[in-house]
C-alpha cells in the first residue's frame, strides 16, 4: 500500500468508549478526532464520515477484553486493520503519564512510522474452537480448586490419606468410606467439597466430548489429527495448539515458533559478556502451557504404544517418520539432560522447545488443500 492518500487512525478501545485519533501520510502532527460510543452501531457512524473524506483508511487498536469483532467489521468494509500486540507497543522512557487521548495519539503515530506489532487474529470459525478450549481450561482449574480446597479442609483436621492423593479410585474408595467427620456440621461442609469436584470433573469430561465433536468437523482437523501422532500431544494439546497458534505454516522457521511461544532464553549481552537467562515467556501462554505438560511424556523410553498405532493409523507415513524421530531424539535429550544434573522443569521446556519446532516440520507436510 503506497503512502500517497492514506489516513492512519489510531483507536483506544474500551467497552464504554472509543477515542479516536487521526494522521495523514504527509508527516504532520496527529490530530484527535474525538471520543465516541464503545457499540458497533457508534462506530458505523464514525466509520461513513472517514469513508467521506476519500482517503484510504488504515485501522489500527490494542488487543483486549473487547475481542476482534471490530477488526472484523473493518476488514469486511474493505480497509485495512491491525490489532497490536500491547506488549509490543514502544515506549519513550520515563513517560509516566497514561490517558485514553494519549493512547490514541500514541497508536497512530507508531502506525504511520511502522513500528507496531500486529497479532494474529483468527477467523470467526477458529475463534469458536479456541473459546471451546479455553473453556475447557477454565474447568481444568475450577477442578483443581475445588480438590485443593478438599484437600486443605482434611488437612486441617489431621485426616491424611496413606498413598498419593492423586484422585485413583483407590483414593477416591477411602474419600467414600474411610473419611468421617465428627460434627454435622463438618459432614456438611465435607459432602459439599466432595460434590463440587463431582460436578466440576464431570463437566471437564463434557467439554471434551464438544471439542472432540467440533474439531472433527473444523477445517484445520487435518492439522490437528496429524499433530496427535507427536507422543505426548493427545486431541486436547493438539485443538489447543492449533486454535491458539492457527495454520503453523504462517512461521517462516521453527525458530520463529519458538520465539513466539516464548520458549526461547532470554539473553543481556554486554561487551565480551554473555549471559543467558530463563525464558521470554512471551506470546501465547495457553499454547506454552500445552507443550510444557506435553514435555514430560519424554522421560520414559521411545516406544509406539498401543494407544499411539490407533492415533496414527490414518496418519501420512511422512508424519508418522517425524513423531518417530521426535521421540529417538527427545527421549535420549531428556535422559542426557538429567544424567547432567539439570532441573526437571528446566529439562521439560526444552522438550517443549524442541516439540514447537517438531509440529512445525509435521504442518509442512499437510495437503495445502486441507488446510483452506
Amino acid at each position: 500500500m503506497t503512502q500517497s492518500n492514506i489516513l492512519f487512525i489510531g483507536m483506544d478501545v474500551h467497552k464504554e468508549s472509543i477515542v479516536i485519533s487521526l494522521a495523514d501520510d504527509d508527516r504532520s502532527e496527529v490530530r484527535r478526532y474525538g471520543s465516541i460510543g464503545g457499540t458497533l452501531t457508534d462506530f458505523k457512524k464514525t466509520l461513513r464520515k472517514l469513508v467521506s473524506t476519500g482517503k484510504t483508511l488504515f485501522f489500527c487498536y490494542e488487543a483486549g477484553p473487547t475481542g476482534y469483532e471490530l477488526y472484523r467489521f473493518i476488514v469486511s468494509q474493505g480497509h485495512q486493520c491491525i490489532v497490536v500486540a500491547p506488549s509490543l507497543i514502544p515506549k519513550k522512557p520515563g513517560d509516566k503519564i497514561k490517558t485514553d487521548n494519549r493512547d490514541a495519539d500514541n497508536l497512530t503515530r507508531l502506525l504511520r512510522s511502522g513500528d507496531l506489532t500486529a497479532v494474529y487474529v483468527p477467523n470467526a470459525e477458529d475463534e469458536a474452537i479456541r473459546d471451546l478450549s479455553r473453556a475447557r481450561e477454565d474447568a481444568v482449574l475450577v477442578l483443581k480448586s475445588a480438590k485443593q480446597r478438599l484437600k486443605s479442609f482434611l488437612l486441617r483436621h489431621n485426616i491424611r490419606f496413606n498413598g498419593s492423593a492423586n484422585w485413583s479410585e483407590k483414593h477416591l474408595r477411602w474419600l467414600a468410606e474411610d473419611v468421617n467427620m465428627p460434627f454435622a456440621a463438618q459432614k456438611v461442609v465435607f459432602q459439599e467439597y466432595v460434590d463440587s469436584i463431582t460436578e466440576a470433573s464431570e463437566r471437564v469430561k463434557r467439554l471434551d466430548k464438544e471439542i472432540l465433536y467440533h474439531t472433527k468437523q473444523w477445517r484445520l482437523f487435518p492439522i490437528v489429527e496429524s499433530l496427535m501422532s507427536l507422543r505426548g500431544v493427545r486431541m486436547v494439546v493438539a485443538v489447543t495448539i492449533i486454535a491458539e497458534l492457527g495454520d503453523l505454516t504462517r512461521f517462516e522457521n521453527p525458530k520463529q515458533l519458538m520465539c513466539f511461544l516464548g520458549l526461547t532464553p532470554s539473553e543481556h549481552s554486554s561487551g565480551n559478556k554473555n549471559k543467558k537467562g530463563a525464558i521470554t515467556k512471551t506470546g501465547n501462554q495457553h499454547a506454552r502451557r500445552v507443550l510444557v505438560e506435553a514435555g514430560w511424556a519424554y522421560r520414559f523410553h521411545a516406544k509406539v504404544s498401543k494407544e499411539m498405532q490407533k492415533r496414527q493409523e490414518n496418519i501420512p507415513y511422512k508424519v508418522r517418520s517425524i513423531a518417530w524421530k521426535a521421540q529417538l531424539r527427545l527421549t535420549k535429550r531428556f535422559k542426557m539432560m538429567a544424567n547432567n544434573g539439570k532441573p526437571r522443569n528446566v529439562i521439560v521446556v526444552a522438550m517443549a522447545r524442541e516439540i514447537a519446532a517438531f509440529m512445525w516440520a509435521i504442518a509442512q507436510e499437510i495437503p495445502i488443500e486441507a488446510k483452506q
